[in-house]
């Protein structure tokens, strides 16, 4: 699977907005105190009316997207894909992965925090304007191989609580709480009953800080 067959199965920009929402408070429930071993985040204040949701394993893989009134950017950098910059002759992105991206998202494709040693570290590329009824992405040759977005983008494609709460019970090796999961893929205002279930050290006032980063809801 490719970024052209991620395209066809991504969910809509809202859909897409609210899943990345809902990981990254997750993974700051399960890791509150230390932000660098998160894998997920997510800054509704990222830059004036820009929001950027993130994946970093910590190994070279990455993702971000940014939501703004245009719609959305998407780009994925797998560190082993054939398409990595660093494998190219000139050290740039490989043919047609960037070349295509409109002009509403060109500040995104020149944009420093994407870019090490000001090459964009990008494998895969998709955007979808405001008022595009699907994804697209650009013409690469898929005799380059492959891009990593199939992996990369799994848990945003499925977008269900249990593969969430499987992968963080590994990740976090903890025991992770399905229902207390459900409730946070809903965008339910957050409890003290269902931080406490997910984390038991943890309370909720302590999350005051990340919850308003990421701007998800707060029980009143």
């Amino acid at each position: 699977m490719t970024a052209q067959d991620v395209a066809r199965t991504l969910p809509g920009i809202a859909t897409l907005r609210d899943r990345c929402r809902s990981m990254a408070m997750l993974d700051a429930i399960m890791q509150p105190d230390q932000p660098y071993l998160r894998r997920h985040s997510f800054d509704a204040h990222w830059s004036p009316g820009r929001e950027l949701a993130s994946m970093d394993n910590g190994g070279g893989d990455t993702y971000s997207i940014v939501f703004s009134a245009a719609g959305a950017y998407v780009i994925g950098c797998d560190h082993t894909s054939p398409l990595n910059p660093y494998a190219s002759d000139g050290q740039q992105p490989f043919p047609g992965v960037l070349d295509s991206v409109p002009e509403v998202f060109r500040s995104c494709v020149e944009e420093p925090s994407f870019r090490l040693d000001d090459i964009p570290m990008v494998t895969a590329c998709l955007w979808r304007e405001t008022g595009d009824t699907a994804w697209r992405t650009g013409d690469v040759d898929p005799d380059l191989g492959d891009d990593g977005a199939n992996w990369l983008f799994e848990m945003l494609i499925d977008g269900t609580p249990k593969t969430y709460a499987d992968w963080a019970a590994y990740y976090f090796d903890a025991r992770v709480d399905l229902d207390a999961v459900q409730d946070v893929y809903e965008l339910r205002p957050l409890t003290s009953e269902v931080v406490e279930v997910l984390n038991p050290a943890l309370t909720l006032e302590r999350l005051g800080d990340a919850a308003a980063a990421i701007g998800y809801p707060r029980a009143v």
